[in-house]
Order: structure tokens, then C-alpha cells, then sequence
């Protein structure tokens, strides 16, 4: 019987013809400004990849394979792991039993005090054929550890969260007694995105932090087999979805090729990757959105081909996550697993033209800012010279500059906020102090808005007086509203039929909405009328006229558009209208 191919109906496109079209299209326009994105980590996307992209890369590879592009395992499994806050090894003991019994995988004990044998056996009941992560390790912690493996040869796998670059000898000694089962340190890399670090430095400093730590083994002695089995590493997941994927992805090449440089075998480069969600996106107002942005990044570390996966609680940016808050973070994990079916296929996104492309631009991006780091003396002595901290400032400065301007969204923060929202009787301030977040800016007007107006009674009322061209004042209306309530404010919308209305109102602030043309005698008329009352409300005009030094004249008071800073606009506002700053 003959098969008929669909495909073979359709005839080859070449690049040139795509090209073509695009520039026909684009009427002239700039084609690297409008179709070209440059990424922070300095990557230049271009608008569709092809076949020709990836031609020279070696991406026909299998999942377990070194250098372990598709992942260091078979199938794209993961493990769920929960994090428990108690110090007391009997709590901290029932609480993993509780996760574990509603889905949770493996454990991290992120403050559980341990200072004996007992400590430990109690911490550990029944818990013996899971894996366990003690964040807070220290040299009292992995001694009992080591003691306690020496006595059960069949333990699952223990790590802990200690520094391996903290004292070369001390850990030297501990490679060489801890037995194969437990993973005595950690390099983190969570610290770096908080900081502002894009995907190449999270990469390149980690990766630096890696090598650092090989040459360290290497030069006592240590066989390189071990000390790479002796470490994993433990990152943050961002909200840039496929440029995390292809972070992991990136990651474990580069590690692979690092370990074979110092001799370790291409078994011992496999690496060991912990994710968790990251804190720098979460916000404590529209706080729901936060489980929308933990979905998405718990996917791009699951496609990404870690090992374990932590989804943070959406609500710990404020306050400490609640038995219900814990249980939607694991069962998201739980829906990707067994309903979405994540788990059964490794690196699905084999294959992709960008996809490819891009780890390889990770790649070596980073591998180009590792050999810097190697040049001026290696991991330890560019971060003492603050090179590494001056690298992360000026990534730090444009991703805040960002955000203060609106042009990276926090939806129901900085953009789309719900006026109505109140947050100051539900948040923890001490909580929601801790870490470098980036909507906390915005969430500091929203609460002064708060404080006044539980100090005097009343939310400020910004009044929006429509009139005029129907289109413009109903963009310029939306774009004012969605501006004055993410400080807060109360919004009202109000038509201008005629000034005498809108005086008598009552607002704290009113802002035309119309054209351009339309704004000089209504503003003029408005000011006079508010005179002839004795009220000295502020006249605002949305919009950035031509006619802006007239309408000043005529009692104007500020101008909101698309170049405003809201950050600066509102706090301005808020002091004007005797709110405590």
C-alpha cells in the first residue's frame, strides 16, 4: 500500500524567501529594533529559528548521556520536595511524616536542631527510605550523619546544605570518610538571581564556585570521582520560561565538561540540581498570581530536567505559609506529575530549534564569564575583589529600573491592581521584609496608602473627569486608573458634563481624561471653579500635551502618561496629600 506524506505536498521554504516576507511586511521599519531581543544575559533572540540554527550543534544525544543535555536520567522524573521549618526534632519529625503522607517526596529540614545521636534518631523515624536534605549542615551534623551510614548500607540519599568552600581541609577530610550515600555539601546559586544575577552569571559564578572547589579536592589528594559525587548544587527558578529550561540544561553540560577536565569520569559528571521558586517575583497584593507564577516555574525546572523541585507556598513572602497554602504548592507539583504527565518524558523539548539555540548561547556565554572568573585568580578572589557583587549591582539596577517603570509587569502590582485590595491585616511585615523582592517598592506605597487611611478614616479619592473624544479618554482613563491604584488610591470615574460637578465632589485629586485639544479651557474652567469654592484640589491631566506649559499656567498640576515613573509620580502624590513617607 502506498503512504502518502502530508508534507511532502508543501515545498521547502528557504531562509531568504521567510526574510523576504518579513522585510516587505515590516514597510522599512528597523529590523533589529522591532523583531530582535536582547536578553539581559546580553543573547540576541531572534524572531523563528530553523533547522540551519542547530545544524552544527550536537544535540542528537540521549537522555542519560554525557554530556547529559537531555538530563542525567532516562525518563523525566523529579522528586517533590518539601521543606520543614521546625526546630524541634520531634516536630520537625511528625510534620515531614504529614507531607510525605500527602505526596511529598523528599524532605529538607531547613532549621531542625541537631546536636546528638538521640537528636538524629528522633529526627529521622520512619523516614528511613527517604531522601533527606539538611540545609543547616554543619561539621557536628555530618559527623553524626557519617556515623549513622557506617551501620546501614542500603540508607537513601542525605545531603546537606554546607559550603564546600568554607575550609578546603576540613572538607577534604570529609570526602574521604562520608559514605557513597550521602552528598555532604552544596554549592547554592539561589542568593545570585535575588541579587539580580541573569541566567549566564547563575550559571558562570556557580559553575566558577564548582571548579573552585575540584581544584581544592584535587590538590589534597582527593580522587575527582568522589569529590564530584560529593556535592549538588541548588538554584532559584525564574520566571524567563524557556530561558530557565535551557539554564539547566546549560548547566549540566558545562559541569560535565568541567569535571572530565580535571580527569573525573563521565559517570562522576553527572550532576545533582535542586530548584526552588523564586522569591524576587512573588507579591503580597493579588498573592493568588503568585501560584500562576510558581506553576510555570516549577515547569521550566521539571522540563529543565532537575532532580528535585521545591514550590514555595505562595503566601511565605508575607507570612508563614498555613497548613492549606503548603498543600496547594505540593499538589501543584503532584498535577504536573501524575495528571500532566511531566514526569514520563525526558527533555520534551528535544529538538526545538530555540531551545537549542539558546542553551548553546547560555553555554557559552557562560562558559566565557567562567574563564574571567578563572583569570583573575578563580571564584574566591573575584568575589573578595567585589567583582562578582559589581556584576550582579548593575543587573540588579536594570531589572529595578524595570519594574519602576512598569516595563517588567507584576500583574496586580505595578499593573491591572485591584484599588479595593487591603493586605495590612494579613501580612507579617517581618516576613515580608526578608529577601530582595522586586514588587516590594510598589507594595510600600500600597501600604502607606493603607496606614493613612487607617490613621484618618479615608482612602484618598483620585476622581477621573471623562469628556471629550470617546476614545481617548476611555484609553487615558484606564491608563490613569491602573496607574493611581497601584498606590492604592481610591479611583472614581465621573462624566464631565459641566465643571460645577466635578468641584463639588470631594475628591483628593482629579485628572481630565480626553484629548490633547480638548484639555486648555476645560483645566482653565475647573481651576477657576474650585477658586470660586475656596478648595485647592490638584487638577491633573492625563497625557503628556504639547500645550503643557499653557495648561500649567492655567493651574495644572502634574501630567500622568507612558514616560511618568510611577514610583516617583505617586510617592510625590502621597506626600502632597500628608501621608507619612
Amino acid at each position: 500500500m502506498e503512504v502518502e506524506h502530508l508534507l511532502d505536498e508543501f515545498p521547502e521554504v528557504s531562509t531568504k524567501a521567510w526574510e523576504d516576507v518579513i522585510l516587505h511586511d515590516l514597510k522599512g521599519a528597523d529590523y533589529a529594533k522591532k523583531l530582535i531581543w536582547h536578553t539581559p544575559e546580553g543573547i540576541a533572540v531572534k524572531p523563528y529559528y530553523r533547522a540551519e540554527d542547530i545544524a552544527s550543534l550536537n544535540v542528537d544525544q540521549a537522555p542519560g548521556s554525557f554530556p547529559y543535555l537531555r538530563g542525567t536520567h532516562a525518563n523525566g522524573d523529579w522528586r517533590i520536595r518539601e521543606e520543614i521549618d521546625a526546630e524541634n526534632p520531634e516536630e520537625a519529625n511528625h510534620e515531614a511524616q504529614n507531607a510525605l503522607a500527602a505526596g511529598a517526596e523528599e524532605i529538607c529540614f531547613l532549621n531542625a536542631v541537631v546536636r546528638s545521636a538521640s537528636d538524629l534518631g528522633v529526627l529521622l523515624a520512619n523516614l528511613q527510605t527517604t531522601p533527606l536534605h539538611f540545609e543547616n549542615g554543619d561539621d557536628v551534623l555530618i559527623g553524626l550523619l557519617c556515623e549513622r551510614l557506617k551501620s546501614r548500607a542500603d540508607s537513601p540519599r542525605l545531603s546537606t546544605g554546607l559550603n564546600p568552600l568554607t575550609s578546603p581541609d576540613f572538607v577534604a577530610n570529609v570526602v574521604r570518610c562520608a559514605d557513597a550515600a550521602l552528598v555532604p555539601f552544596t554549592i547554592h546559586g539561589p542568593h545570585l538571581e535575588e541579587a539580580g544575577a541573569n541566567a549566564v552569571q547563575e550559571i558562570a559564578f556557580t559553575l566558577a564556585a564548582g571548579i573552585e572547589y575540584l581544584a581544592d579536592m584535587d590538590a589534597r589528594g582527593i580522587d575527582i570521582d568522589r569529590a564530584a559525587a560529593s556535592i549538588g548544587f541548588s538554584f532559584t527558578v525564574g520566571a524567563s520560561y524557556f530561558f530557565q529550561i535551557a539554564k539547566f540544561r546549560a548547566f549540566r553540560i558545562l559541569w560535565a565538561k568541567a569535571v572530565e577536565s580535571f580527569g573525573g569520569s563521565r559517570e562522576a559528571a553527572r550532576t545533582t540540581i535542586h530548584a526552588r521558586t523564586s522569591l524576587w517575583n512573588k507579591t503580597i497584593y493579588d498573592p493568588h498570581v503568585n501560584v500562576l507564577r510558581t506553576t510555570t516555574e516549577a515547569m521550566s525546572a521539571v522540563l529543565g530536567g532537575v532532580d528535585s523541585v521545591c514550590v514555595a507556598a505562595f503566601d511565605e513572602c508575607y507570612k508563614a505559609p498555613d497548613d492549606g497554602s503548603r498543600r496547594l504548592a505540593r499538589n501543584m507539583q503532584l498535577m504536573l506529575k501524575h495528571e500532566a504527565l511531566l514526569a514520563q518524558v525526558a527533555d520534551p523539548g528535544a529538538g526545538s530549534y530555540f531551545l537549542e539555540a539558546i542553551t548553546d548561547s547560555i553555554a557559552r556565554e557562560a562558559w566565557k564569564t567562567m574563564q574571567h572568573i578563572d583569570r583573575v585568580g578563580g571564584y574566591r578572589k573575584a568575589r573578595a575583589a567585589g567583582e562578582l557583587d559589581a556584576a550582579l549591582e548593575v543587573q540588579a539596577n536594570a531589572r529595578e529600573t524595570a519594574v519602576a517603570t512598569r516595563r517588567r509587569v507584576f500583574t496586580g502590582t505595578n499593573q491591572y491592581a485591584n484599588a479595593d485590595e487591603k493586605a495590612l491585616g494579613r501580612i507579617d511585615e517581618s516576613r515580608s521584609t526578608v529577601g530582595k523582592r522586586g514588587a516590594a517598592a510598589y507594595e510600600k506605597l500600597r501600604l502607606r496608602t493603607e496606614r493613612h487611611a487607617a490613621a484618618t478614616g479615608r482612602t484618598p479619592r483620585v476622581l477621573l473627569a471623562v469628556f471629550g473624544d470617546v476614545k481617548m479618554r476611555a484609553a487615558r482613563s484606564t491608563f490613569v486608573s491602573n496607574f493611581f491604584a497601584c498606590a492604592g488610591f481610591e479611583i472614581a470615574t465621573k462624566q464631565l458634563d459641566g465643571v460645577d460637578g466635578i468641584a463639588a465632589d470631594g475628591a483628593d485629586l482629579v485628572v481630565l481624561c480626553s484629548s490633547d485639544a480638548e484639555y486648555l479651557d476645560m483645566a482653565d474652567a475647573l481651576v477657576s471653579a474650585f477658586n470660586a469654592i475656596g478648595r485647592e484640589t490638584p487638577v491633573l491631566v492625563a497625557g503628556n500635551p504639547e500645550s503643557a506649559e499653557h495648561l500649567r499656567a492655567a493651574g495644572v498640576a502634574d501630567f500622568i502618561h507612558i514616560r511618568s515613573i510611577p514610583i516617583e509620580v505617586l510617592t510625590n502624590w502621597q506626600q502632597r496629600l500628608g501621608m507619612k513617607v
